[in-house]
């Protein structure tokens, strides 16, 4: 069974790695060493539902993203890119997924819908990248970091307004991530916090303290001190995985203890800027 895992685990990160492109099923199948007859029955038992569902849930996930998060992307232009044919199909399907229009959508980012649809990818990832090796850890002294935050209080669902309007407020302030980096303070597990206490900061440096502002954004400090650090590279789904080994394994097996400061993530490459497969999240564990 683990070399049938395998198999499928090539098979997702071709998918993931060629969304862009006419996925072929000869290709697929022969990713994992299958016949179409078999393959396609293997692919519901690992993925949940057919290889065709699973592309199309990553590209209307790709889309969500580059609605909420690129101003000048038109939908159409979105819609094209992720292999409709028209604005109306686009829209038909999208709505089915996600409850609202992708005008609607743009405007203000609701994922609640969404999660009960996307829930056996998420698990499929999570799946995934327990099957790993070890997570490699290292432990570092981080600097004294100034940061601008906004604090999202509230359903872990709604944090694409919050960082719709935190994006807003860097391009105002010419503080883009190529310049400035990008952080997010985690101060709860969305999986046992009620979603109206929901706490969750994002976060870029800056190089001096910020002035009052119409969009609520606050001077903040990540204090200097040691943290273990594990590089996360691929979606946000399984990230999880990596916040679970640090608190449990990684720490139970360290001679550390908790600095009174959360966990938190520098996000050196995010989506949709790069594929979700190539995204790179450090995350951060704060020790003494």
């Amino acid at each position: 069974m683990a070399n049938y895992e395998d198999r499928f685990i090539t098979v997702i990160s071709y998918i993931e790695a060629n969304l862009d492109s006419q996925l072929d099923i000869d290709k697929l199948c022969s990713k994992a060493h299958l016949s179409k007859f078999h393959f396609h029955r293997q692919c519901s038992i690992f993925f949940g539902m057919s290889v065709m569902s699973l592309v199309k849930l990553l590209r209307l996930k790709r889309a969500a993203h580059q609605l909420a998060y690129r101003d000048n992307d038109k939908i159409i232009n979105i819609a094209l890119d992720n292999g409709y044919e028209s604005h109306e199909a686009f829209s038909r399907v999208f709505k089915k997924y996600f409850a609202k229009s992708p005008s609607d959508f743009k405007q203000s980012p609701d994922w609640s819908t969404w999660h009960k649809q996307y829930e056996p990818i998420r698990k499929l990832r999570t799946k995934i990248i327990n099957t790993k090796d070890k997570f490699q850890t290292q432990v570092v002294e981080f600097p004294e970091t100034l940061i601008a935050a906004m604090e999202h209080r509230g359903s872990p669902n709604l944090l694409g307004k919050t960082i719709q309007a935190f994006i807003s407020w860097r391009k105002e302030n010419k503080l883009p991530p190529s310049k400035c980096k990008t952080f997010n303070l985690v101060y709860d597990d969305p999986s046992v916090t009620a979603a109206e206490k929901y706490r969750f900061d994002v976060c870029c440096s800056v190089d001096s303290a910020i002035g009052a502002n119409r969009y609520g954004v606050v001077n903040k400090t990540i204090p200097a001190g040691k943290c273990a650090v594990v590089r996360h590279i691929g979606s946000d789904d399984a990230i999880g995985s990596v916040v679970a080994y640090l608190y449990s394994q990684w720490l139970t097996d360290s001679a550390f203890e908790l600095r009174d400061f959360p966990i938190f993530f520098e996000r050196v490459s995010f989506y949709p800027e790069v594929a979700e497969h190539e995204m790179i999240t450090d995350v951060y564990l704060p020790i003494q």
